[in-house]
Parts: structure tokens; sequence; C-alpha cells
């Protein structure tokens, strides 16, 4: 039995989280969740948005699962995601986009995984308030940090059969910190012979994505352009509530939905749990619980093909109850089929 730290979060969090706690218990996975409350009821409660003893446990179990949480905006407590990747140098945020029969898009063969460098870039917070009426925000771009998510994003591609690697930035214009980006880039891909690299301007990326997202198969870029970029190859598949996510360092793992709390549609029993339950995948394949994992994944795509079931965001009429319902029917004629 494996323990894995488990945040509970807002908006639909709990909710989505239930799905995940009932269809681990019908696929009789091997882990025990460590369970905590986090985000913004924790933070007006305590003044903590993650109590201590969470932060103990994910350092203790070295996996977390995380479900989302809210984030204000303009104010108030920053992002849970970017203090968790920071805190523990979950450098590598790696997204992956695949079109799913079941989910009708103008794009049925999308395939493509986004390496986005989850700890500097724009999103290290750098800000300085020069009057009332400037404020400046200080990009970060580090040869150390550029290096080590390139060469996540060849080894991946040469572990799982990629055949390229593209580097998004804009180097054409920010010369020093997109051009150091893209220079590491280069440099590295000369370790990876058996794999083809290119580049690509970040604007013209997000041309090419909508105009042929099947010339792209795996993308590297930095944290602001990896958050963006991402977000569209998510679009090309169906939306944020099809795209898992998980962010690793060097001992620690963190999965995650790429979608956020919707706090516009918590309780009333419409959240689709997809995302999330393909992120608990990934944390299942991480633990080397991956035959769980793609009893899951099988699962969740016989319900998804059968229509019925599935929340009305993907084209169905049901409930997150009733599509977390069908999975666990479906986990056990799949399981009664392989006995």
């Amino acid at each position: 039995m494996k323990t894995v730290t488990f945040f509970r979060g807002d908006g639909i969090g709990p909710e989505i989280s239930d799905s995940v706690f009932a269809v681990f218990k019908a696929a009789n996975v091997p882990v025990a969740f460590d369970v905590y409350n986090v985000g913004a009821a924790e933070y007006e409660r305590n003044g903590k948005l993650v109590p201590d003893a969470a932060f103990a446990s994910f350092e203790r179990t070295k996996v977390l699962l995380k479900s989302p949480i809210t984030t204000p905006i303009g104010k108030g407590f920053r992002s849970l995601n970017v203090l968790m990747r920071k805190k523990y140098d979950l450098y590598a945020n790696i997204r992956p986009a695949k079109s799913n029969p079941a989910v009708v898009t103008p794009f049925p063969n999308t395939d493509i995984v986004t390496f986005r460098e989850n700890t500097e870039d724009l999103y290290a917070g750098v800000e300085e308030k020069i009057s009332d009426d400037e404020m400046h925000s200080i990009k970060i771009i580090t040869r150390q940090k550029s290096e080590r998510i390139c060469r996540a994003a060849f080894d991946f591609a040469r572990k799982n059969g990629r055949k390229k690697v593209t580097c998004v930035h804009k180097a054409n214009i920010m010369k020093l910190s997109d051009g150091l980006f893209l220079r590491v880039f280069e440099e590295v891909a000369k370790d990876y012979p058996d794999i083809i690299s290119d580049n690509m301007i970040v604007d013209a990326c997000c041309m090419n994505l909508v105009l042929d997202p099947t010339r792209f198969d795996v993308l590297v870029m930095e944290n602001l352009y990896g958050d963006i970029v991402s977000d569209l190859t998510s679009g090309l598949i169906g939306g944020v509530g099809l795209m898992p996510s998980a962010n690793l360092g060097s001992d620690m793992a963190m999965f995650e939905a790429v979608h956020g709390s919707a706090p516009d549609i918590a309780g009333k029993g419409i959240a689709n749990p997809t995302a999330f339950l393909w992120s608990a995948c990934l944390m299942l394949d991480h633990i080397g619980l991956k035959e769980y994992g793609d009893l899951i994944r099988s699962a969740v795509a016989n319900v998804m093909n059968a229509g019925t079931a599935t929340t009305p965001d993907i084209g169905g009429t049901g409930t997150t109850t009733t599509y977390t319902d069908a999975i666990i029917q479906e986990i056990k004629r799949l399981a009664a089929m392989a006995a």
C-alpha cells in the first residue's frame, strides 16, 4: 500500500475529489490517501493556504494529488500552484493533449505534449512598484533551469517514441532572456540526434496549432508561454476538462488537472472529473501502478464513447455522480472480464 498526499481544494475540488476516491475504491487501487483540506476556506480560518501538516505529509510521501483551488485575482494570496512549484522545485510541468473520439472537435488527430518550465520566467513573481502609475515585472531565465526542462522534453520524446521536439520562444524580441533559452535548447538537441528538433516563435506557434496541430509532437517552452499554449492545446481536444498534468522535480511530484476551481458551477453537480481522474492515472504511472491507471483510463474511455453518462461540457446529459457511477460499473465489468 502506497501512501499519497491529497489536497482537497475548493470550488468543484471536493466534488471531483469524491469521484477519484470512489473510482480508486472500485478499482482496488493499493493507495492510501493522506487527505488535507486546503484553499480559500483554510486561508480564512487560520491565515494559511495550506496547513503545516499538509506540507509535512508531501515532504514525507513525495507524491501529491491536488484538486483545484481558487486563486484571488489581483489581491489576496498567490497561486498555490506557483507556491508548490517553487517551494519544492517541481520544475517540469507536463501537459498531454490527445484527441478523444468521444469528443467531436475540428482537430481529431491532436496528440501534443507540452513541457513547461515551472519555476522561473515572469512566474517567479519578482515585481517592483515604481509609482502608483508604473509597475515592473522582471523576467528571469537561467541556463541551468532552461537546460533541465529541455533535457526532460528530449528524454520524454526518446522514451516514448516521439519524433520531434519544438522549442517555443520570442527570441526575436527578447534577445537576451528568450535568446538564452533558445541557445540552450539548441545545445541540448545535439545530444539527441535521433530526435528532430526545431523552434518557432510563440505567436506563430499559436497560429499553426489551430491550422494544423498534427505538425507538432512535443513542445518545450518557458513558464508563461507554457501556461498559455497548453490551454490552447486543451481547446483543440475539447477543453481544459480533458487535460491532466504532472509537476515533476528531482524526487517529488505533484499531479493535478489543468483546469481551475470553477466556482461558478460548484455545487451544481455538473463538474467534469475526467482531467482529474487522468491526472490520478499519471500519478499511478509515476509510482509503479500503471496497470491500475490503464484500467481506469479504459473505463473512462468506454463511458465517454457511450456518451450518455458524461457531463454536459463534453456532450452528455449526466451529472458528476452519474458519470462517476458509470465509470465504476465499467471498471467492475472490465475487471470481471479479466478475471
